[in-house]
């Protein structure tokens, strides 16, 4: 059971909750200052001063005051027309993930929610009901509006649910499991939606695929280096601590610990004196990615924990402030960085695969093929990895250097972080299968060059991939293999990080 805070989520919890469905409870501490911040909403709406959110319009409306016996409908009015999310739904992952992320934010009690609303939150995690919620149509400032709009529809009985793999009315599975929906109140629709939680929750997968991704780039790269006949001096630990950089490092480490044993791999002079930089910089290049993951990692941990919001009740409820708190900005940045850092895991990927197929750059039968000539072997695959990559350059292109004013010019500088978090995940299904071609690619050089010579890290690869991937004997439908591996490479328990396994 997970006790959250407001304070305390990181990347670590979600994975317990998202991917492993771990019970969750609420801080009592935590639960006091929801009733706290609440308390301070109710005054305000009994006193009739004048608070954005609660008493007043919202954007350009924001100067048009609401009576008060119209306070609750005006917050499900804000639900309903908000609700403008279009396209396929979010992975029911990242669902998940949002209800989390938005049910920990309010609970910090800066955002005058009552119990109830947490408390109904905390129900579709525990009952694994998760809201249909259309990927397109936040700008990422204000809030992920419309993705969080179609979050609170679910609180209030109405829009979609995925309850046990089918796609349902959530009326129908309320009634099924006998949950009451709740009548929002004052403030409470509008601390809802604003809020990060769309592009966070995007965020925080695509970390988790990107971390797990990078690991297995290295794995692959050090059976490149054994098809390859890689001179493995590059990987030697002074070369990497005068630069200094710890990622840079730590991967030349673990490439060193891949390759031990191996004798397939060369030493300088031996058969050449440098090999091309794609096999020569791993360290360097994988180095370079590890360093933005690492940044990621941070700004998406500080934005699990942030109160995102607006107007925020402060100073123990004594001060109520409209600030921009909902702005995707460090999420933005981040996942734009995060597209570039994975994209280049597969750049550098495609240039091995060329190499191990490419026969004038090395002593392998052409194309990997068995019969070279009657059979193209894995020729287009390499095609394939070209493509993947350069459509990664495309989408790497920085959405948060875009804006769009909306509400009427009130609303003048959007992040655009939902749709960079978006193509992040996009760049990492793309990247997943350039590696999985390299794999392909390397199963079959070392086969060439004598698996009984492979590195026992690298042969255990070997063998767990060749039970889904057989050897190229003849050629074959090898968009299905690419397929299978990369299934593989998503889901499996293989323990990638080599400096967990004891050799």
């Amino acid at each position: 059971m997970l006790e959250i805070t407001g304070d305390s989520l990181r990347i670590d919890d979600i994975i317990r909750v998202s991917y492993h469905n771990e019970p969750v409870q609420i801080a009592p501490a935590s639960m006091d200052n929801v009733k706290h911040s609440h308390q301070t909403v109710q005054e305000i709406v009994a006193s009739g001063k004048t608070v954005y959110g609660i008493n007043t319009g919202f954007g350009k409306f924001s100067d048009v005051s609401i009576p008060e016996q119209d306070v609750n409908d005006l917050q499900l009015h804000l639900i309903r027309s908000h609700a403008c999310g279009v396209g396929d739904p979010f992975p029911e992952v990242v669902s998940r993930t949002m209800i989390l992320l938005r049910l920990n934010a309010l609970i910090k009690g800066y955002s005058g929610i009552r119990p109830v609303v947490a408390e109904k939150l905390l129900t579709l995690l525990n009952e694994h009901i998760h809201p249909v919620i259309p990927q397109q149509g936040s700008l990422g400032a204000s809030g992920d509006l419309a993705p969080l709009s179609h979050l609170a529809l679910v609180l209030i009985g109405e829009g979609n649910v995925t309850y046990k793999g089918e796609v349902k009315k959530t009326e129908e599975v309320f009634n099924q499991k006998g949950i009451d929906p709740i009548s929002l109140q004052a403030k409470e629709g509008l601390a809802l939606i604003n809020g990060t939680q769309a592009m966070t929750a995007m965020g925080v997968i695509n970390f988790i695929e990107a971390e797990r991704l990078a690991y297995q780039s290295e794995w692959i790269a050090a059976m490149t280096m054994e098809g390859l006949e890689g001179i493995t001096d590059v990987f030697h630990p002074a070369i990497h601590e005068a630069r200094g950089y710890p990622q840079q490092i730590d991967v030349a480490k673990r490439m060193r610990n891949l390759l031990q044993g191996s004798q397939l791999t060369t030493h300088q002079g031996e058969k050449r004196v440098q090999d091309a930089y794609s096999l020569r910089c791993i360290p360097q290049v994988h180095g370079a990615t590890w360093q933005s993951l690492d940044y990621i990692k941070e700004k998406l941990e500080i934005e699990a924990n942030a109160a995102t919001d607006n107007p925020l009740i402060l100073d123990d409820g004594a001060t109520v402030i409209s600030g921009g708190n909902f702005h995707g900005q460090p999420i933005a940045l981040a996942m734009d960085f995060m597209k570039t850092a994975v994209a280049e895991l597969a750049n550098i990927s495609e240039r091995r695969v060329e190499r191990l197929v490419n026969p004038q750059l090395n002593d392998l039968p052409a194309f990997l093929s068995p019969q070279p000539g009657l059979q193209s072997g894995a020729m287009i695959m390499q095609y394939s990895a070209a493509s993947l990559v350069s459509e990664n350059k495309t989408l790497a292109h920085p959405a948060s250097v875009d804006s769009i004013p909306s509400s009427a010019n009130q609303e003048d500088h959007v992040s655009m972080g939902t749709i960079a978090a978006r193509h992040a995940s996009n760049i990492i299904q793309n990247s997943r299968r350039v590696l999985a071609i390299e794999l392909i690619c390397a199963l079959q050089a070392a086969e060439y060059r004598g698996t009984e010579k492979m590195a026992p890290l690298t042969k255990k690869l070997w063998q767990q991939v060749r039970s889904i991937c057989p050897s190229i004997t003849e050629d074959r439908i090898f968009s299905e293999d690419i397929e299978r591996v990369t299934k593989w490479l998503q889901t499996e328990s293989f323990q990638w990080n080599p400096s967990l396994i004891k050799s």
